[in-house]
């Protein structure tokens, strides 16, 4: 039986989650270079992929990538790098259910993986240096600072028992940092 409550529950976080993100992710990043970091869709990624689950996961990535993307704040590059982080993520988490786990398929699905899947694009786009020392670093760099900040974040929410609800079953903590 589907449990309505709870989908429901998980849409609205979903959409608080992609509201968010969108709202901030454009204006709070880090300049490195000719290049900049944008680690708010990355702990976003991390915390909807352990919160809700690989389908809410790519729904925001997707969601977020596009509005940004609509709205001229986005970039390209975000789009599939975003939704593979997220989605593997969220794999590993529901796999292990061990958030740690979660932040490392962030940083290999966005940073390794994504970077991959772009770099032929940014090497068309920026010309072989700018992809080089500006794409790749940045990609890295914010999917790894990024699902640091989540993995805190989580961890911080968890132990002052803000997420209850998500975390805690029958009254116990069954699930593991």
């Amino acid at each position: 039986m589907l449990d309505t409550g709870n989908l429901l529950r998980k849409m609205t976080l979903t959409s608080l989650f992609t509201a968010i993100t969108t709202l901030t992710s454009s204006f709070v990043y880090i300049p490195v270079g000719f290049a900049k970091v944008f680690p708010i869709q990355h702990v976003t990624n991390v915390m909807t992929a352990v919160m809700l689950g690989p389908l809410f996961a790519v729904t925001q990535a997707f969601l977020v990538s596009l509005i940004r993307n609509m709205t001229g704040t986005g970039s390209i590059f975000a789009f599939p790098g975003s939704m593979i982080g997220a989605l593997l993520a969220a794999f590993l988490y529901q796999k292990t259910k061990r958030m740690g786990h979660a932040c490392l398929g962030e940083i290999v699905g966005t940073g390794i993986l994504g970077s991959i899947a772009c770099y032929p694009i940014a090497l068309l786009l920026l010309g072989k240096k700018a992809a080089l020392f500006g794409f790749l670093p940045a990609f890295l760099l914010s999917s790894l600072t990024g699902a640091l900040l989540g993995f805190i974040s989580l961890k911080v929410l968890l132990k002052n028992h803000y997420m209850k609800g998500f975390f805690y079953e029958n009254g116990t903590n069954n699930r593991r940092i």
